[in-house]
């Protein structure tokens, strides 16, 4: 059996909070990050409140995106869902992130294939088509998950696998 992946998650609002708690559960190690220390500490108690004592070492409170990325194979953006932001965070995450890590970012205003061509790993990119909220409680309905034909197949797998060890059955879109 392969070892887990190392997920990293920028953004401890509801959405990283869920997706945090969610990931460590599965077995996951999560580094959770978060620039507003109010966010991360926060996160911290309620994924404290939530968590097994055993289970509460899986997850990494970081306060910088360089710390959270480091180690990291799957990389979660839960910044807005503005072009700015957007292409600000896959800047930082391309430059710092190791190159093998896969970047999965929720978006139903971004197109996938305008943010991976501002990337250095265009094949290492994949939009979660949903919204933020829905996807911060979402209970095993299909989540749409759009990729681009350069998508790497070990990146569809990656996420495939995080989708499903979640509970989530991922259903792939491929767009142009």
């Amino acid at each position: 059996m392969e070892p887990s992946p190392t997920i990293a998650i920028i953004g401890a609002g509801p959405l990283g909070r869920s997706l945090a708690l969610r990931a460590a559960r599965a077995g996951f190690r999560v580094f959770l990050e978060d620039v507003m220390p109010s966010n991360l500490h926060h996160a911290q108690e309620l994924i404290r409140q939530e968590l097994s004592a055993a289970a509460l070492p899986a997850v990494a409170f970081v306060s910088t995106v360089e710390d959270a990325v480091r180690s990291a194979d799957l990389i979660l953006d839960c910044v807005p869902d503005e072009l700015e932001s957007k292409l600000e965070i896959l800047w930082l995450l391309d430059r710092m992130a190791p190159p093998h890590a896969v970047f999965a970012t929720p978006t139903t205003t971004q197109s996938i294939a305008d943010l991976a061509q501002c990337t250095y790993r265009p094949d290492k990119c994949i939009a979660i088509a949903a919204e933020p909220a829905a996807l911060a409680w979402a209970e095993g309905p299909s989540t749409q998950l759009r990729i681009t034909a350069a998508t790497a197949p070990e990146a569809v797998a990656l996420v495939d696998r995080f989708w499903r060890a979640l509970g989530l059955e991922p259903v792939f879109e491929i767009v142009r």
